[in-house]
Parts: C-alpha cells; structure tokens; sequence
C-alpha cells in the first residue's frame, strides 16, 4: 500500500530545537589552528546563530510539500519518496539514490531538467529522514537496493535506470545485480575501491596519484567512518542530543568535499541538518555505514555510466574501473565535489540524460 505523505513538524520540536540552540554548551578551541582539529568554533557559531534566528524551517517544508511524496512499507521498514511522473508518457522511469551525509532533498535541484527525460523516485535510504529510523540490523546497501527493486515493481515500472552517488552509488549498482532484468543501466558518481588483484596496468600521472589518494583512504580511514562503521550507536547520544553537534557533523563535510567554488546555501545545508535532526536519524542513519563495511563493491551486470568529480573524495582510476565494470560513459566534470547534484546539477542532469539516451539509441 502506497500512502500520499505530507510533511508536518510540531511546533513543539522547533521550539526544542530554538531553546536548545539558546542553551549551546560550547567547547574551547586551541588558537591559531584553523581546520586542524575539526571544524573551527566560529564557523559553528555562526551556522548555529542563523539557525535560531533567521533559518525558516516552515518556509522549506511548505517547499517540500510542493512535491508529491509518499510511503509505504517494504520489508517491515518504512520507506519514504518522491514520485514524479514526466509529461513523457513513455518516458523512462530513474530512481535517484542519495548518501551520507545527503537526504533526498540533494536532488531538488534536478528534479526539473531530469523529470523532461524520465518519470522520476527520489527515496529516502531506510534509517534516513522520513523513512527511518530502520528497526533491526541488516538493512547495508544490498539490502536497500532489494527495497528499491520493491519499490519499482510496486510503483508498476518493470524496466527504470539508476543514478546515485556516495552510497547511492553501490545502491545503484547493487540495484542491477538485485534486478538484473529490469535495470538499463546505471550511472553514478562515486567509484572508489582498491586496484583488482593480481592485474598490472600502466597508469598515467593522474591516475597514479588517484590511486595513491585511495590507498591513503584504505590505509587510514577517516575518523567520521570509522566512528560510523564501528561505534554507531554511540555518536547517536550525541548527535540526537545536541542540534549544535548534529550541525558540526554534517557542516563539516559539505565544506570539506565540496568544491571551494561551490555555492551550496546556508539554508540547504540547515534544512538537510534540520532533517536529520528533527527525525532523529542521526544514528539510524550512521548505521548504514556499519551495516555496509566489508562487503564487496557491487559490480553492476548493466551498463555503467561514471562522472569523476575533480574535488571529491577520492576519483576512480579508468583502467581499474573499466577491467571489473561493465563502462560504456565516462565523463571528467571541470568542477564540482562530492556532492554534483547540488553543486552542478545542469552539468550532472545532461550527464545522465546523454547516457540514457546513448543506451536507449
């Protein structure tokens, strides 16, 4: 069963989140250190003060509810999206797959030149925002890509593209092994992974320092993950407790893996922390994480679309990439970060329509 769904926060949890911002317990900080240690205390200040007197959540939540959402319940979770159908009657269907720390709201700003080419599903990843929190252990990127395979056949769409990033990325590829019949193809943004065993290739500078960027990675995970994929339930203490350390988790990321020229808005940024903070996800959401560690990146058995981001985490490596996958697009972006819906969504939007269209011709 399909419900239509209307987001409604009560007054009473933005007057907790105002009262708590009021109270902030705030930490010292050495001097002189800059990004060294984290993210630095005036920054915070800052985004927290715009949060308590001038962010409007009212105003982006009747924003959101111009567009059609819904939920249902696929495998005892809750699961919510957004389902737009394109003026194509015959258009093909693309689920759009978000990470961490995204939500769907990553994709407002595609959803008008992608819903001209496709009939769109922008879901919430189960323990995120309004489709979480999850309820039992299990729910990794395999688990969730069972679900949008669900979802699809439930929606009546039996052949659909996939396109995500960062974890939608092995969502989407994950996706085409869980429904090899039905997906075209997947496009994605996020490739990393370790060079395939017992294969040599002659790599050029790029790709020589790429590589050496993602054994970095391997060698010495980032704490943010690390924390995640081992102690989720103990950052969630703190993350559900204080708007101000929810703030700091997230801010931190969209300034490190953007593109300094990004132009990402307080208010975006704010109504993505407000999500998670006002559904109390933050430890939901982290155990995707744990959840997901250790499993194999899922090779997609359909054809593969890439966008290599120059300021994102790391940059896949061609060679690599093209001996395990099934690549028949690969585009290099002159800008843009982790997260390309927000920061170039035309570029990111013709991208995918161009590689659909090569598939479909």
């Amino acid at each position: 069963m399909i419900s239509p769904f209307t987001i409604d926060v009560p007054q009473a949890d933005l007057d907790d989140l105002t009262d708590r911002l009021t109270r902030t317990r705030w930490p010292e900080e050495l001097p002189g250190v800059g990004w060294d240690y984290g993210i630095p205390l005036g920054r915070v200040k800052e985004l927290a003060e715009y949060w308590r007197t001038t962010y409007d959540w009212r105003k982006q939540e009747a924003r959101l509810n111009e567009l059609p959402q819904y939920t249902t319940e696929i495998d005892g979770q809750r699961v919510h999206f957004v389902h737009i159908r394109s003026a194509k009657e015959d258009a093909l269907p693309l689920i759009l797959s978000h990470g961490w720390p995204g939500s769907y709201l990553e994709f407002l700003d595609v959803i008008e030149p992608l819903s001209a080419e496709f009939h769109l599903v922008i879901p919430s990843i189960p323990g995120f925002g309004f489709s979480g929190p999850t309820h039992e252990t299990g729910w990794g990127v395999d688990r969730v890509a069972r679900a949008w395979a669900v979802l699809m056949e439930r929606l009546g769409y039996d052949r659909y593209g996939a396109h995500g990033g960062d974890f939608g990325s092995g969502i989407s590829r994950a996706l085409a092994v869980a429904a090899p019949e039905s997906v075209v193809g997947a496009h994605v943004t996020y490739l990393p992974g370790p060079p395939p065993p017992g294969v040599t290739f002659e790599l050029d500078e790029e790709d020589t320092r790429r590589l050496a960027r993602i054994k970095e990675l391997i060698a010495n995970r980032p704490a943010y993950q690390a924390l995640q994929a081992t102690r989720p339930q103990t950052i969630a203490y703190a993350l559900t407790d204080s708007p101000v350390g929810q703030l700091a988790w997230i801010a931190e990321k969209f300034t490190e893996w953007t593109d300094p020229e990004s132009d990402i808005s307080i208010d975006h940024l704010l109504t993505t922390v407000s999500l998670y903070w006002l559904t109390a996800t933050a430890g939901s959401a982290a155990r995707l994480t744990k959840e997901t560690t250790g499993g194999a990146s899922p090779v997609s058995p359909a054809p593969l679309g890439i966008v290599v981001l120059p300021h994102d985490i790391t940059k896949a490596v061609r060679a690599h990439t093209e001996y395990v996958h099934n690549v028949v697009r690969w585009t290099e972006f002159e800008h843009g970060g982790h997260f390309s819906a927000l920061e170039v969504p035309d570029a990111l939007a013709a991208d995918i329509i161009a590689f659909f269209r090569q598939l479909e011709s």
